[in-house]
């Protein structure tokens, strides 16, 4: 009987240290990073579309008099639209790594590869920890956690602001960035 007791035991605290383990804290570097990452591949996928094309809206319903409520909007910040791009938003993560500042030794997720034409400044890629698919996996399932905590909050952002999205997205909604250490420079 006592071997019994013995391992009920050692059985209960080792369920209760895995459950203190698998309910560990946020890493917060990487929670914001990944919300900056969402805001930045937003911001880039609405630039590409042009900003001319428009999209029907509106319930399509009778007015009394008889007459359709039918108005256009941008296509590039319909509801249609970022809802589309926020299904794939997270795709991109494999493009970012960890990247360690050399002076002030801060670490978050920066995009590394250059998107399409993207000719632009290359970054210093002794800066950057690439850890295989561990790396990219572990941004693109916080990714994938924001955006399926904060879908309405991220379409309602993108639909009305076009400025400081990612400071109210990740500094006020989520609260993924409010730590000073976090708030960084620009993406």
């Amino acid at each position: 009987m006592n071997m019994v007791a013995w391992i009920i035991q050692i059985a209960m605290v080792a369920m209760s240290i895995l459950i203190e383990t698998a309910e560990g804290k946020k890493d917060k570097a990487l929670y914001c990073s990944a919300c900056r990452a969402v805001v930045d591949e937003l911001n880039y996928s609405i630039s590409q579309i042009d900003p001319k094309k428009t999209i029907h809206v509106g319930g399509f319903r009778l007015n009394p008099d008889g007459s359709l409520t039918d108005k256009k909007v941008p296509l590039a910040r319909s509801e249609a639209n970022l809802s589309e791009l926020l299904e794939g938003v997270c795709d991109s993560m494999s493009d970012h790594a960890l990247h360690v500042d050399p002076d002030t030794k801060k670490k978050q997720y920066k995009r590394f590869a250059p998107r399409g034409s993207d000719t632009g400044d290359f970054p210093d890629f002794n800066h950057f920890k690439f850890d295989g698919p561990e790396g990219s996996n572990s941004l693109k399932f916080a990714c994938e956690s924001i955006v399926e905590e904060l879908e309405d909050d991220i379409l309602s952002l993108f639909a009305k602001e076009t400025d400081h999205v990612v400071d109210k997205l990740c500094n006020e909604v989520s609260d993924h960035c409010r730590d000073a250490t976090f708030q960084s420079d620009e993406l």
